[in-house]
């Protein structure tokens, strides 16, 4: 199974726990929305790639 990881903002230090718990033993990946500008595009094509999305604002 493969996890998105978005981040709507900086991930702190409990976010970062949580999504290490979270992703343990499976393939994960992760987009940052806070960044200047996003690629929104590589966004649809990391969502449609994954088996689950989780949005952490």
């Amino acid at each position: 199974m493969k996890i998105l990881n978005v981040y709507r903002s900086e991930p702190d230090d409990t976010t970062k726990k949580l999504v290490e718990i979270v992703t343990r033993d499976r393939e994960s990946d992760s987009f940052d929305l806070y960044t200047d500008s996003p690629d929104y595009d590589a966004l649809v094509d990391k969502i449609f790639e994954a088996d689950q999305v989780i949005s952490w604002w």
